[in-house]
């Protein structure tokens, strides 16, 4: 079952991606709060409902378990959401999701495990294809900017202060998946439920500090103008619930696959903000497709 979980995972967080971007603007320097105080409301709203309806049982010590690795995973979107003001959604997507090359190497030196020539291809196929994607991506920004003619000094300061949010996001994710997987798959020290739980109600009080910081900033926030920020934490709480239970099954198999997502979000972005997607992303994306099947396959 873990890589129906994580597919559903890869989808859910590519379709929130769209809204992340569509919810982020460059002039509105409070974007990325508003974003994560809608984050944080709806996973709030979905732990207190999954607490009670599946009647899961939850102890102190499991807040204190989890909030490491809480900790990792809302630090990277806050930074991952700064950088959706600046870049376009094509470029901030693969350089964010780099970050399962941290991952995998992490479970590997840690936690090596007996892995056959396909998994490796599937490995290396995935974990390329993201690299090279981000390789792509930087050619033809390049490009643009030099076709809009923006200086070159002026193109360097930009692109060095947009790049360090999502290689930031791609760091700090890669370890936090890391610590997931530790957590809950390789010392099994907290179970899926009270993960989920743990994890929402640390993101709901996220939310709840950064709604006083914009009142205390005199921020204009109301909930009726955030309908993009809403649909993309619904999304965003859907595919956690299903990737907490991926990694709790199957950590180093399931991350590298979830860490592609932002090709879902790639096309999406082709398809609903006229992003354009050269011949050569097309071809990695296909790649990037063989190596998820590899190892889907090998889950059968």
């Amino acid at each position: 079952m873990w890589f129906l979980f994580a597919i559903l995972t890869w989808i859910l967080w590519g379709s929130a991606n769209l809204f992340y971007k569509k919810a982020s603007s460059p002039n509105d320097r409070y974007s990325h709060a508003k974003i994560a105080i809608m984050v944080g409301l709806v996973m709030g709203i979905h732990a207190t409902i999954y607490w009670i309806t599946a009647d899961v049982q939850v102890e102190v010590q499991d807040f204190i378990t989890y909030l490491p690795v809480s900790a990792l995973y809302i630090s990277s979107m806050v930074f991952g959401y700064v950088g959706l003001r600046y870049l376009e959604l094509s470029i901030v997507a693969p350089l964010q999701n780099a970050s399962g090359a941290i991952t995998v190497l992490l479970f590997l030196i840690f936690f090596p495990k007996d892995i056959t020539w396909l998994h490796i291809t599937g490995f290396v196929l995935i974990l390329a294809g993201i690299l090279w994607l981000a390789f792509i991506e930087k050619k033809y920004d390049d490009l643009e900017l030099r076709r809009k003619g923006i200086q070159v000094d002026s193109k360097y300061r930009y692109g060095f202060i947009a790049l360090t949010f999502p290689l930031l996001y791609a760091l700090l994710d890669g370890l936090g998946t890391f610590a997931d997987g530790v957590v809950l798959d390789e010392l099994a020290l907290i179970k899926e439920g009270p993960a989920i739980i743990a994890y929402e109600y640390t993101w709901f009080t996220v939310a709840v500090v950064y709604f006083i910081y914009l009142k205390v900033k005199g921020a204009d926030f109301k909930l009726r103008d955030q309908k993009n920020g809403t649909i993309a934490a619904v999304l965003e709480t859907a595919g956690q619930f299903f990737y907490t239970y991926a990694l709790a099954s199957a950590s180093l198999l399931a991350a590298p696959i979830i860490a592609s997502f932002f090709v879902f979000s790639m096309i999406l972005g082709r398809i609903f903000l006229k992003e354009k997607l050269s011949k050569a992303q097309y071809g990695v994306i296909f790649i990037i497709f063989i190596g998820i099947m590899i190892l889907g396959y090998l889950d059968v």
